[in-house]
């Protein structure tokens, strides 16, 4: 099977057609999907996204929603896991992170609300022993100095997948070390794109997950420009385009599509393990 590491099937974008967005991941041989959420009032609907498509999900508050989750998320996020935290569906805590590029989170105040609400859901991770789907842009370092602090106060989060990641070759080492996945999807598929691409090209073998982020980042093959979509031009991404992406990446480490589809099914499994008991066969 392909394993799409994250997608947010619980979108709006899907809610005219997910049964028949599901039927054409499992068609393609997408048979496994984790949806995470991105604020409380998202719990419910990743986690019945995932029980449709029988895949996983994962709970917490991403940083572009840190205004808008409510006046405790992360009580939210700790009640939520009081209720499913034995829910062999719920594969991490995510998605969460830090957000250092859109402009209107980069205030002083904006900032420390981030990184106190990203501090809160890693320690959550660290006591419910659940690895971590991190939200990575321009913003590796701050990620990776809370993850060492955990580590280092003998409370380490259990790994997990660095989404969409657009790093440096040192910072992708340094979540490797730290037991991480790295997350290529759409974006990798653009000639362009020379970092990320030299990336999924020469890291080790098991440090790399497929991902679409469905429906947003799509591959080349369903870009839009701006007046494309103002035109009324879809470029909804979904999971059934996961195994082209996957392609991309073979061709890129010249691996065969047998080879990249087993190679990412077994570093799933690795960096979210629950996933094992969802029936995933490696």
């Amino acid at each position: 099977m392909w394993i799409d590491t994250h997608c947010h099937l619980d979108a709006p974008e899907f809610d005219v057609d997910r049964p028949d967005v599901i039927a054409r991941a499992h068609a393609a041989g997408v048979t496994m999907q984790v949806i995470p959420a991105v604020m409380p009032s998202t719990f419910e609907s990743a986690r019945q996204a995932a029980v449709d498509a029988r895949g996983g999900y994962a709970l917490g508050t991403h940083p572009l929603y840190v205004h808008q989750a409510g006046p405790d998320p992360v009580a939210a996020l700790a009640a939520a896991l009081q209720v499913h935290g034995a829910d062999p569906r719920l594969v991490a805590i995510g998605e969460i992170g830090l957000d250092h590029f859109v402009p209107e989170l980069q205030d002083p105040v904006s900032r420390r609300a981030q990184e106190d609400l990203y501090a809160a859901q890693l320690a959550l991770a660290a006591e419910h022993g659940l690895p971590v789907i991190l939200h990575v842009r321009r913003s590796a370092d701050l990620l990776l100095k809370h993850l060492r602090r955990q580590r280092d106060a003998g409370r380490p989060v259990p790994g997990g997948i660095a989404h969409a990641f657009n790093g440096s070759a040192q910072q992708a080492q340094s979540f490797v070390e730290l037991g991480f996945c790295l997350g290529f999807g759409g974006a990798m598929t653009f000639d362009r794109a020379l970092q990320i691409r030299r990336l999924a090209a020469s890291l080790p073998d098991a440090a790399v997950v497929l991902e679409t982020d469905a429906p947003d980042i799509p591959p080349h093959w369903l870009y839009r420009t701006a007046a494309e979509r103002a035109a009324g031009a879809r470029s909804r991404n979904e999971p059934a385009e996961l195994p082209a992406i996957g392609a991309v990446l073979a061709g890129l480490r010249g691996w065969s599509i047998d080879q990249t589809r087993t190679h990412t099914t077994r570093n799933a499994v690795t960096a979210l393990p629950r996933l094992r008991g969802l029936g995933v066969l490696l």
